[in-house]
């Protein structure tokens, strides 16, 4: 069976040595003269970087931005319009970003108690003025700058994070997790993406040691692993099964990297599932905490998404407080962002990651990591410390925070099920229960004309497929080969997140040009 992430690398980089070349060719012809020496080119680069591939912001993105510019001139009036797909002008007026768990991009509304404090920690005069903000927004400004050296959130903090938002997050962990949390074991991050990082700088030694990373995934994990020398090792989840994890396809893909010399370090688990909208049962996560035991492999445990659960059947539970219940010291880190759920503020950059069960000198070396950066910027650490810290059942903030959040959840719920439903309804298309996080991975089967181009042009048909979606709908999605797929089959993923009216739209655009691309159009 095809290694896949060996496949996108190879695609990766005929992909820029033919972009290259056109680049070259083009600044030739163009400025009439031959071109100078250059320290950079793309064989000199070290080869961690041509091969690392992050699909979320690939080709059919960049296509989406050019015809972002071209939708620009064409409403600017008739003496201005560029032409669209095939000398037309462009058969949509907007473009729909639904490839990206980007909430704030298509609508949703900030938390305002969360706005409220960031205000006023970034503009402390705020504070003075009477009657501005309530009374809850104010104490929790009030003990933040008052735990801040000088006051001053402008100031860089320790590597870590300032220590009175670290207690924040402890006392959540706490909770959320029923085991007490030394506040020493937090690390404050900008997002997950950093956090995630710095676990992978401390965990991989060299080119011959290799993370377990589930496919689909997240293709962070494969591009920061690939990026810092290691090996990607991929698992297939189970897609009939609802993208659940086997034992059986965990071994399997251990033995085979080891038979190639390989040493495994670490296992990537994604719960809820990016792109793939499971939420792991008790069970599978039991099975993944006993073959990382026996394997000696650490735990990274992706968790951004525990507050967006659409299912009544299955709750959130960490991998923390499992592994603490069934009495096994095994190392986990812990990752959790603001960028998702109901918060939804990816521009601020805040996350965290917890260590469990770390020695102190180990934990000593990643914050050695954390302070080549210096810190994580102080307001994203704020807004993680008050995301996990609802304000205070009594405040005059709570009814309207409790109000929004359900409002946010609910609206969650129904396009969860109102996309799953109508995917499913459409011929050639089948999608697994969307039970957790913001997207659906729906298998698509591609035919006639939209595959022969895409042999034709030796390109994955389901990014042929996008591609060609977008041009037509202006609807933007990711194509399946991205994240890593099983050889043979084909599928995009789709954020639930537009409002309502509009994703309605969206799959009408789905459903139109599904049933009208096996023909193709006349050109």
């Amino acid at each position: 069976m095809a290694d896949p992430f060996v496949m996108i690398a190879a695609r990766s980089c005929l992909h820029e040595i033919i972009t290259e070349s056109h680049a070259r060719c083009h600044y030739y012809l163009r400025h009439q003269r031959p071109i100078l020496f250059s320290t950079l080119t793309l064989p000199t680069l070290p080869k961690h970087v041509a091969k690392c591939e992050y699909a979320a912001h690939g080709p059919v993105l960049r296509k989406a931005e050019e015809l972002a510019r071209q939708l620009l001139q064409q409403q600017a009036g008739p003496a201005d319009r560029l032409t669209g797909v095939d000398g037309d002008q462009l058969p949509f007026d907007k473009i729909v970003p639904c490839n990206v768990g980007n909430p704030q991009a298509v609508g949703q509304q900030p938390m305002q108690f969360h706005r409220q404090v960031m205000a006023c920690l970034m503009e402390p005069s705020l504070v003075e003025r009477v009657g501005l903000f309530p009374d809850d927004v104010l104490e929790r400004v009030s003990r933040y700058l008052s735990r801040l050296k000088d006051g001053a959130t402008g100031a860089y903090s320790s590597p870590q994070g300032h220590l009175v938002f670290r207690e924040d997050v402890a006392s959540y962990l706490s909770a959320r997790d029923q085991k007490d949390t030394e506040v020493d074991d937090v690390f404050l991050t900008d997002g997950v993406s950093a956090g995630v990082r710095m676990a992978l700088q401390l965990i991989l030694r060299g080119s011959e040691d290799g993370v377990l990373l589930p496919i689909p995934q997240y293709p962070l994990y494969s591009a920061m692993t690939v990026l810092l020398g290691g090996q990607p090792v991929g698992y297939f989840l189970d897609e009939q099964a609802g993208w659940n994890i086997s034992v059986e396809e965990l071994q399997r893909a251990a033995a085979e990297f080891r038979k190639r010399g390989g040493v495994l370090r670490a296992i990537v688990v994604i719960n809820p599932g990016n792109p793939t909208g499971q939420v792991l049962s008790q069970g599978s996560m039991e099975a993944v905490i006993h073959f990382a035991k026996k394997e000696s492999l650490v735990i990274l445990a992706d968790e951004v998404y525990q507050d967006n659960i659409h299912t009544e059947n299955k709750g959130f539970m960490s991998f923390r407080r499992l592994a603490h219940e069934m009495g096994t010291a095994i190392e986990v880190f812990s990752f959790h962002s603001v960028s998702k759920g109901a918060v939804g503020e990816g521009g601020l950059r805040g996350g965290f990651v917890h260590c469990s069960n770390l020695r102190r000198d180990v934990r000593d070396q990643l914050r050695k990591i954390a302070s080549i950066s210096l810190c994580s910027n102080v307001i994203g650490q704020a807004l993680v410390a008050s995301a996990v810290t609802p304000p205070p059942l009594d405040g005059a903030s709570r009814a309207l925070f409790d109000q929004h959040m359900a409002e946010i959840k609910g609206r969650f719920q129904r396009k969860a099920k109102l996309v799953w439903q109508r995917l499913n309804a459409m011929d050639g298309i089948s999608c697994q229960p969307l039970e957790g996080a913001i997207y659906a991975f729906p298998r698509v089967t591609i035919k006639g004309y939209i595959m022969k181009k895409a042999i034709s042009f030796a390109t994955p048909a389901d990014e042929i497929y996008c591609t060609e979606l977008l041009e037509r709908t202006g609807v933007v999605t990711v194509p399946g080969s991205g994240f890593g797929q099983k050889p043979g089959t084909f599928h995009f993923r789709i954020t639930i997140l537009p409002d309502e009216d509009v994703l309605g739209g969206v799959l009408d655009s789905i459903e139109r040009f599904h049933g009208e691309h096996a023909a193709g159009w006349f050109r």
